[in-house]
């Protein structure tokens, strides 16, 4: 690969970064011209996440997905969960020893599995860039096809993430100490409330800042406790202390609705009556390929445009919001708060600096000291590219899904993703990279 590479994978960058930018454009619109507002995007935030993407994962998992190769999976589960742990890692250096707000915990830890790597993917297989990597007589679309179903494998492993912790990531830290923190703050506060009328000024400020804290607290607490499990009655789980319901409730969430299409698709590939029956063409015996197959696959079609339109809707609304403080004369800081420069450069310098590094130094390793990753170059060519690249727009699908959580979050979250994907051409240099790396394997 020579310079002409890199101009071909950068070409090809270009193209996904314009698609993206331009459905997010769309969205601004659609709220410009009042298509779409605050309470309609959520509710298409939240049909994206319950219903759209677990079609997705359904089709492509389990139409890749067969007996002889699922050993290529079991690396991504693994490489999956590694990845996101060290992620972690760095958004909580970044949170609690840096001073950054707890939203870049979250934006850190979550980068986008889905949408734009299919993007990327499908521009680089219009260049042929990715015909080096092709080993045997398959064809360049069956090697795309089969680089996808990789990225939603890995995107599995995110999404459980992503609405299990990602709510908890979101609210005030006080919550996180449980049922102790609040009682404590509960009965500090009634003592207070006992003394006002004797208090000077400054024991009336502790109540009302112990108070506040309380309400807070309680109310975040009543965000995963208000609904109980299904196997439970309303009186069970009342009668359970807020420390067991939080922890139950955070157990209970990591079984979200993409967990369960990812099952039901590896489930229908393992099982070769289902492959048959759902994947293989009419004539070959394939009953529900023609009709329930393919109404899984026209919604899952939906999932990738709908929540990029909603980040562009999410940064018009604040954009808006900025603009109406300025024109009734407020002072604003607010601007400078919903993007706060030092954090969105540390994010950035993560997501497409040291990931990239990182994952491509890492498989290459791996690749060519041990045989734990296979033979399959598309394999690790995707594995290189899946902790690299831009925040996930389904940030903003999980800013609308959790309760308590403001608007000027969710607007910052909107800028910094306007912002990764402005500058998302440098992920060409990742892919070069990641292509020479594989290269170099093979050669080798």
């Amino acid at each position: 690969m020579g310079s002409t590479g890199l101009f071909e994978s950068f070409l090809g960058a270009i193209q996904a970064s314009l698609s993206v930018l331009l459905v997010m454009t769309y969205g601004g619109l659609a709220g410009h011209l009042g298509f779409l507002d605050r309470k309609s995007s959520k509710k298409i935030s939240k049909i994206c996440v319950q219903l759209f993407l677990p079609a997705l994962l359904i089709t492509k998992v389990g139409s890749q997905l067969d007996l002889d190769s699922v050993s290529n999976y079991v690396p991504i589960v693994f490489w999956g969960v590694a990845c996101h742990i060290v992620s972690f890692g760095i958004g909580m250096l970044a949170q609690f020893g840096f001073g950054m707000p707890n939203w870049s915990t979250v934006a850190i830890l979550i980068n986008n599995t889905t949408s734009y790597p299919l993007l990327l993917i499908a521009a680089l297989e219009e260049t042929g860039i990715l015909d080096s990597l092709i080993v045997g007589d398959e064809s360049s679309k069956e090697a795309v096809e089969r680089a996808k179903s990789y990225f939603l494998v890995f995107s599995t492993i995110s999404n459980c993430l992503t609405f299990a912790v990602g709510p908890r990531l979101l609210e005030d830290t006080d919550s996180w100490d449980g049922d102790d923190k609040d009682d404590s703050d509960e009965s500090a506060g009634a003592n207070y409330n006992d003394e006002e009328a004797s208090a000077n000024e400054q024991t009336r400020l502790l109540p009302n800042r112990n108070n506040s804290s309380s309400r807070r607290s309680q109310q975040q607490q009543e965000n995963y406790t208000d609904e109980h499990p299904f196997f439970m009655s309303q009186e069970q789980w009342d009668n359970l202390s807020p420390r067991t319901q939080w922890w139950l409730s955070l157990v209970l969430s990591f079984f979200n609705a993409p967990l369960i299409g990812a099952a039901i698709g590896a489930v229908l590939g393992l099982a070769p009556p289902l492959h048959k029956a759902f994947f293989s063409p009419t004539q070959e015996g394939g009953i529900f390929t023609a009709w329930l197959t393919a109404s899984l696959k026209t919604i899952s079609q939906l999932f990738a445009p709908l929540p990029v339109l909603v980040t562009g809707l999410s940064l018009f609304n604040s954009i808006k919001d900025f603009l109406k403080s300025r024109k009734q004369g407020r002072e604003d800081g607010k601007l400078r708060k919903i993007v706060p420069w030092g954090t969105v450069s540390f994010i950035l310098l993560v997501r497409f600096i040291i990931w990239p590094v990182m994952s491509i130094g890492t498989i290459w390793m791996l690749a060519t000291k041990t045989d734990w990753l296979g033979s399959d170059p598309i394999l690790w060519f995707t594995m290189m590219l899946m902790p690299a690249g831009p925040s996930a727009q389904k940030l903003i699908s999980l800013v609308q899904v959790t309760e308590g959580v403001g608007e000027e979050q969710e607007g910052a979250i909107a800028r910094l993703l306007t912002i990764s994907y402005i500058i998302s051409p440098l992920l060409s240099l990742t892919v070069v990279g990641s292509l020479k790396a594989c290269q170099g394997v093979l050669d080798g």
